[in-house]
């Protein structure tokens, strides 16, 4: 089951982000990573997000998924 915070429901509404993006980007990301315990996962979206990709940040249970935040990466933090 994947539970969203309340702060990863407001950046869906500011950055315009949908729960089919999200996972699309949990089920097949360009790359993927951890950062002070939590996972990561990247995924380039060519004509959504003005073309910048799209960053979830989230924890992974036996039982459950936790979206922690989600949003478009800046130009600079894309390698």
């Amino acid at each position: 089951m994947m539970k969203l915070s309340r702060h990863i429901k407001n950046n869906m509404r500011l950055y315009n982000i949908t729960v089919e993006d999200i996972l699309k980007v949990l089920e097949l990301p360009d790359s993927t990573g951890s950062e002070g315990g939590k996972l990561t996962a990247i995924r380039k979206y060519s004509k959504k997000f003005r073309g910048l990709p799209l960053k979830v940040v989230y924890e992974k249970t036996e039982k459950d998924m936790v979206i922690i935040t989600v949003y478009p990466l800046k130009k600079k933090s894309w390698r």
